[in-house]
């Protein structure tokens, strides 16, 4: 007579789910493996189809996987990132707001201060941001920022610039965003703000965006004043070759 079959009750099922689970590899949104990768797209999509993401993201879902990633290597909520990085004529940007709070909260330094220089309302009007290493105790400063400077690098006079409404403002936001370039390089990701971008780039009649680079690549070199060549002698024939 065969033998009945073994009949597993429902509380063995449930018995065993937690240990399955438990086994099961884990899998992280990313690009290390198909799962990971189809996990970022759930959430991209997820995001995307949100209405309180800004349109940047809306029914977007590559920019929404990009910046899911960001918020993976910053440790930071995809929400956050979304709501402070700025697409100016293609090119991301952080907001200025999010790139101190950031590093104020890395835990390695302290939170940044500014230190003003100069006279205001004068182009020597400058700001440097500082802050404390905490392993070391060191103080690290960042470079200086002046009016002056913004006037030769464009920023000032370009249509629409802050620089000339809330130039105090515009100091410590680029005093901040060069010292945690400088010191903290991890942090920023290689963007920049979005201050630093529409400063740096100029619109053509045909919407083409140009930046500060092209213009100076597009400068004629200084031209050298003709210098007649000297005779050099040959010495077979005594001859000398000269310059017209």
């Amino acid at each position: 007579m065969a033998a009945s079959p073994t009949q597993t009750s429902l509380a063995t099922l449930r018995d065993a789910a937690p240990a399955r689970i438990e086994s099961m590899p884990a899998v992280r949104a990313g690009y290390e493996s198909l799962q990971s990768f189809e996990l970022m797209q759930r959430g991209a999509k997820a995001l995307s189809a949100s209405t309180l993401v800004p349109a940047t993201f809306q029914n977007n879902l590559p920019n929404c996987m990009i910046a899911l990633e960001l918020a993976q290597r910053l440790g930071a909520s995809p929400l956050l990132v979304m709501q402070n990085l700025y697409v100016v004529h293609g090119r991301p940007g952080w907001s200025a707001q999010f790139l101190i709070a950031t590093f104020n909260q890395c835990g390695r330094f302290s939170s940044i201060q500014y230190k003003f220089e100069g006279t205001e309302g004068k182009d020597d009007w400058g700001c440097r941001a500082t802050a404390t290493e905490k392993a070391s105790g060191e103080t690290i400063t960042g470079p200086l920022v002046t009016i002056g400077l913004a006037k030769k690098e464009g920023w000032y006079s370009k249509s629409g610039s802050k620089w000339q409404t809330i130039p105090q403002l515009m100091l410590m936001y680029r005093a901040a965003s060069w010292l945690v370039r400088t010191y903290a390089p991890e942090l920023s990701m290689g963007i920049s703000t979005q201050d630093e971008i529409r400063d740096t780039i100029t619109i053509d009649e045909r919407g083409n965006v140009i930046t500060q680079d092209d213009i100076r690549a597009a400068e004629p070199l200084p031209t050298m004043p003709n210098a007649p060549i000297e005779a050099i002698p040959v010495a077979e024939t005594g001859a000398g070759v000269t310059g017209g």
